[in-house]
Order: structure tokens, then C-alpha cells, then sequence
């Protein structure tokens, strides 16, 4: 069957479908199972044992369901998670199976959006703490500065429903003019959490016109067109007939009715079992 192959995609919860969205527009044709571990999200505040521990666990579901690729499209699993999965877990039970993240490909591309070399990275508490952005982008682009705020209460009120509302204008501001207060010279904002594209309306309201808001979808669907042209050998085992599936480990109803806003139309997800 592996000629049938599906490519995985995980997220501890709803972000990564903003992820997924921006993968299967660039590569229709592939298969692909999303899991989200909504029944355990958010991530961002647990520790790096528990995330590792919490990923693994599904990396090696998606493996069960015959996929040979899978994507952490989740910025604190791949802070946290992902470099002991690469180096621990695949070469000693999976040495044919491969995982990717999404720091990487956005730390190599980064530095062609800033002019003045200093960027701003908004994410999870957890991701912030790993600085794991700043020493990838410090490999790619190392005269780039990188100033650095944890946003703790954005997933909580996109996951809410809550991050249109008037009432989230207060922690929008809060967490922009704590970043904004670390330099002047920011001229380009990288949203380091795939919930947070949901905010851009809110974010492009009160961010001056001359500083770029940088989300990850693109620039991972991008990267994966990059590698499965680099990794035939894998492109090869990938089924293609644009068959989607969506699975979660909390209530597959309640993931329904969120999951839409993410990934921008109607689906219907099953029980992770």
C-alpha cells in the first residue's frame, strides 16, 4: 500500500489547518489525513517532556495509518518536539519515515522580508521560551535580529470564537505594544503560531503600514513543493487523488463547527481511535 501513502499533517489543535489550507491549494493532488489533538490543546504552556511525549504519540498514529510523511504544522511541536523525533525515534524505529516542522522552512526564508534586519517573532509561551526561532534564523540570517513576545492569550480566544470581538482588541494591543516597545526598527512580524492568521484583520488595523505580517502557511506549502522535488524517492510512495481526511482526538462535532473557520469550508472529521 505504500504506493497509497497519505501525507500526515498534525496540530495540537485547530491552527495547523491554516496550514493544511495553504498546502492543499499549492498540492491538490495529494492525500492527506489531518490530525488535531484537540482533546490535549493547547500545547503551548505544557512542558517539553509532556510535547514530545504528546506528539510522538501521534506522529506514530499518522505512521499507523500508512503515512510515510508527516508535517508538524504546529510551531510548538516543532519547537519542542521535533529534533528528538528526527534524531531519536525515526532512525531507530522509522528509518524510512520522515518528519518536518515549520521553523525551519520559515527560518531560511525570513531574512528576504526585512529591510532594516529586525524582525518580530509572536508566538506560544512555549515556542518563545525555546527560542528555537532565534537560533534557526541566527544559522540562516545571522545579521537579523530577532525581538521576541509570548502571546498566551490569543489561542485561548481564537479557539473561543472570541478573536473577532471587540473584547480582543485589548490583549491584540497589549502583546503588539510590548513587542513594538522592544525596537523602532521592526519593520516585519512573524506569526509564530498557526492559530494566529485569524487575527490578521485586527493585527493590520493597528500595525503602521511599513511593518509586514508574515504567516507560515505559504511559506511551508512552498517548502514541501521544494522537498518532494529534492526527495523523489518519497514522492514516489505519496498517493495522489486528492483524497482528504480529518481526524481529532477531542468531539468530532465540536472540532466540525471550529474547524471551518480555520480551514475555510465545511468538513467533517472522525474520532482518533
Amino acid at each position: 500500500m505504500k504506493s497509497k501513502s497519505p501525507i500526515g499533517i498534525f496540530d495540537s489543535g485547530y491552527g495547523g489547518l491554516t496550514v493544511f489550507r495553504a498546502i492543499a491549494d499549492k498540492l491538490p493532488q495529494y492525500n492527506y489525513i489531518y490530525l488535531g489533538d484537540n482533546a490535549r490543546s493547547p500545547y503551548g504552556d505544557h512542558s517539553f517532556d509532556t510535547i514530545y511525549s504528546y506528539t510522538l504519540e501521534c506522529v506514530e498514529w499518522l505512521f499507523a495509518l500508512g503515512c510515510e510523511l508527516v508535517i508538524l504544522a504546529c510551531n510548538t511541536a516543532s519547537a519542542k518536539a521535533l529534533r528528538s523525533i528526527q534524531q531519536l525515534d525515526l532512525p531507530k524505529k522509522y528509518p524510512n519515515k520522515r518528519v518536518l516542522g515549520v521553523i525551519r522552512p520559515t527560518a531560511e526564508v525570513i531574512g528576504n522580508y526585512t529591510k532594516a534586519q529586525h524582525i518580530g517573532v509572536m508566538g506560544t509561551r512555549g515556542t518563545i521560551n525555546s527560542k528555537s526561532y532565534l537560533i534557526e534564523i541566527n544559522k540562516f540570517s545571522p545579521a537579523v535580529v530577532v525581538h521576541q513576545q509570548s502571546c498566551p492569550m490569543w489561542v485561548p480566544l481564537i479557539e473561543n470564537n472570541e478573536h473577532l470581538m471587540p473584547g480582543a482588541d485589548f490583549f491584540v494591543k497589549e502583546y503588539v505594544n510590548a513587542l513594538l516597545k522592544q525596537s523602532n526598527d521592526i519593520d516585519c512580524i512573524l506569526l509564530a503560531c498557526t492559530h494566529y492568521p485569524l487575527l490578521l484583520p485586527k493585527l493590520k488595523a493597528i500595525l503602521p503600514d511599513h511593518i509586514s505580517i508574515l504567516t507560515q502557511g505559504e511559506i511551508v506549502a512552498n517548502s514541501l513543493v521544494n522537498y518532494l522535488n529534492r526527495h523523489p524517492e518519497m514522492d514516489s510512495q505519496l498517493g495522489k487523488m486528492g483524497q482528504k481526511q480529518f481526524f481529532t482526538s477531542g468531539d468530532p462535532a465540536a472540532f466540525n463547527a471550529q474547524a471551518s473557520v480555520f480551514f475555510g469550508e465545511e468538513l467533517k472529521s472522525l474520532k482518533m481511535h
